[in-house]
């Protein structure tokens, strides 16, 4: 088997052709090469999910001296679905199969003894689109409570019975805990609110945001809002639904719309709905099977024992399907989903995407369009999500009828595996290539391009390369300092990541706190206050930099993408526009940006790249406008010297 040379590479177009995603009841040619195999017969066998759905012998296309060239057409089925293809082959008595690589990474593939691991192909519906703005924005995420206090005098607003108050802003969060269970009993809150937002709404748009994602605001006893009490309130420590409103409205003069998100999956257990606490005079799910919204939750020993979010038993699962339960969320004219719309929410990012049935995310989608044509469902996603499975299911999510985008979690451990040399650069091509081949073209370019939320370690204290969190003790968790030497890696990384962002298809999501330096490990201490008035300076004005670039060039929001591997440590990719037309066919205005990146800290890199077109005369770095760069008549390669954990961004015209 060693010696067959058989060749597929579905990135590249002469094996398979169109690239990457496919809409419903289109074609794909596909082609596999041998060299030096006289005697050969080949099948292409096609399954749709686990379903045999299409199997063809190939016909030789072509064949020059060793080299023979077989080939097969696929027409994809009339409804979205996934197809998985691989190649067996019969050199007379023998046979192999040819399939994916062993990483399911696309490209180029390998030979098997037995049933290889399959090519996947997108198949989407026709008229799946994204709206044209989540492509082009900018999105800052905001955990309330940590981000900045409105009131004029600093006292908190509508404080809750039991709660801890920080007496100093940058006090380290905590969680007070039950010994034995490990409960929280008392959650610790600092004051942050939507008149803060409203009162910052200057700072973000003069750094170049264009979209607000607000952690949870609605009614709940927790800091976090994930324990939802009430859909239809916001929490009175945040304001009320008034100041939403004038949020909005404040927001979108200045061109800034608002993501909220929406915990559809379970309850808190101390909400209207379920009342196991009894704050509401109303009677919940938990006191009585006479409640309205007893047929939401899933009981197995009334009232104690029922289904929760990950055993929590604060956190009660609910039947999202539950005729009751979708009407107030998604049918009734006031539902949830609509609500919010029409006080000025520009769409929802869905909470843990996987707990929630397809069906429902359909039905959600329906609504909100309805409400909205322009407004839009994300998806909390951690994983490639064109072929995520969750509780043995394949989801949906990208077939044209569920999301508008993911948070793209694939992304972040790309890039960070790569600044902090786990990976190589090579593998950073072979795995962007991967989502790029994966996701209809439409979710490529609206993914949320993140390299940090709630849910993960700061990304400065990561690319420090500080200690894993899970062998520090508390205390030495808590303590965010680190040494200089490893801070200034740190951040060197950091601006990295964050020209990744803004340079990459897909929309950057910042998360609060970023730009200005802030670091911590997993919550609670990547939740910390934004640092108002302590902000790492030089971070801060990197920020304001990249962004108003991304802003300015047309070609790093919706211009084609081409990766590029210039050896194991420098990566880069070419964002350009032509002839006037983006990747989706908008009018936009010409321009090619060559973007280059060295991870080592220890090394210069000078690479050549060679131009795709005719360029002559001064070529400007971005980052440096200082300097330039002369391309001679009749030269077709530009010299680029990569300083250590340093970045090129190349304007060639």
């Amino acid at each position: 088997m060693e010696n067959l040379k058989i060749y597929h590479n579905t990135h590249d177009l002469f094996y398979r052709e169109p690239f990457g995603a496919l809409p419903c009841n289109s074609t794909v040619k596909l082609k596999i090469q041998t060299f030096d195999i006289k005697q050969i017969n080949m099948e292409l066998k096609v399954f749709k999910d686990n379903e045999e759905y299409f199997q063809a012998k190939l016909q030789k296309a072509g064949e020059e001296g060793p080299v023979s060239v077989f080939a097969a057409e696929i027409t994809a089925p009339a409804e979205p679905c996934l197809l998985w293809y691989y190649f067996v082959l019969d050199t007379g008595g023998q046979v192999y199969y040819y399939g994916n690589n062993c990483e399911m990474l696309g490209g180029w593939g390998r030979l098997y003894k037995d049933r290889p691991l399959a090519f996947q192909i997108t198949v989407h519906l026709e008229n799946n689109e994204t709206p044209q703005w989540l492509k082009e924005a900018i999105m800052y995420q905001i955990f309330v409570d940590r981000f900045y206090n409105g009131l004029e005098d600093g006292t908190i607003l509508n404080p809750k019975k039991g709660a801890l108050i920080h007496a100093h802003w940058d006090n380290d969060p905590v969680y007070i805990r039950e010994v034995q269970s490990g409960r929280v009993i008392r959650w610790d809150f600092f004051g942050g609110n939507l008149l803060g937002i409203i009162q910052k709404l200057s700072y973000l748009r003069n750094l170049g945001i264009n979209v607000l994602y607000l952690n949870p605001i609605f009614e709940a006893p927790s800091n976090h809002k994930y324990d939802t009490a009430n859909y239809h309130k916001i929490d009175s420590m945040f304001g009320d639904n008034s100041i939403f409103k004038l949020l909005c409205q404040i927001a979108g003069k200045m061109g800034i719309k608002v993501i909220l998100d929406g915990v559809f999956s379970h309850t808190g257990s101390d909400s209207i709905y379920f009342n196991k606490e009894g704050n509401y005079p109303e009677a919940g799910a938990y006191q009585s099977p006479a409640s309205p919204y007893f047929s939401w939750y899933r009981f197995t020993n009334y009232p104690h024992e029922y289904e929760s979010w990950w055993g929590i038993d604060s956190l009660p699962n609910v039947n999202e399907l539950d005729p009751s339960y979708l009407s107030f969320m998604i049918h009734d004219e006031n539902s949830v989903g609509k609500k919010w719309v029409k006080m000025g929410a520009a769409g929802w990012r869905l909470d843990v995407a996987d707990e929630l049935p397809d069906e429902f995310i359909r039905l959600l989608r329906q609504a909100v369009k309805d409400t909205d044509p322009e407004a839009v469902l994300i998806g909390e996603v951690w994983e490639d999500a064109s072929n995520k499975i969750s509780y043995g299911e394949r989801r949906e999510y990208l077939f044209g009828n569920e999301l508008d985008s993911v948070t793209n979690y694939p992304f972040r451990n790309i890039i960070l595996d790569y600044l902090l040399e786990i990976i190589t650069a090579k593998q950073v091509h072979d795995r962007f290539m991967s989502l790029y081949e994966n996701y209809p073209i439409h979710h490529f370019y609206s993914a949320m391009n993140l390299i940090g939320t709630h849910d993960t370690a700061r990304a400065l204290t990561v690319l420090s390369e500080m200690p894993p969190q899970d062998t520090l003790n508390y205390a030495e968790k808590s303590n965010d300092a680190i040494p200089q030497d490893a801070l200034v890696a740190g951040i060197a990384r950091m601006k990295l990541a964050s020209l990744f962002q803004m340079t990459f298809p897909g929309m950057p999501c910042i998360y609060y706190g970023d730009e200005a330096g802030l670091k911590g490990y997993r919550d609670p201490f990547c939740r910390r206050t934004y640092p108002w008035g302590s902000e790492n300076k030089e971070l801060l004005a990197w920020y304001e930099k990249i962004i108003s670039i991304r802003n300015q060039y047309d070609c790093l929001k919706t211009g084609t993408w081409h990766s590029l591997v210039f050896n194991q440590d420098v990566y880069g990719y070419l964002r350009e526009i032509k002839d006037g037309r983006d990747v989706f066919g908008q009018t936009k205005e010409n321009n090619s940006l060559l973007v280059i990146f060295n991870r080592r800290k220890d090394r210069e890199y000078y690479v050549e790249y060679k131009l795709l077109d005719s360029v002559q005369g001064q070529i400007k770095d971005l980052l440096e406008p200082d300097k330039s760069h002369m391309i001679m008549e009749g030269s077709d390669r530009l010299g680029i010297k990569v300083n250590p954990l340093g970045a090129r961004l190349i304007l060639l015209k």
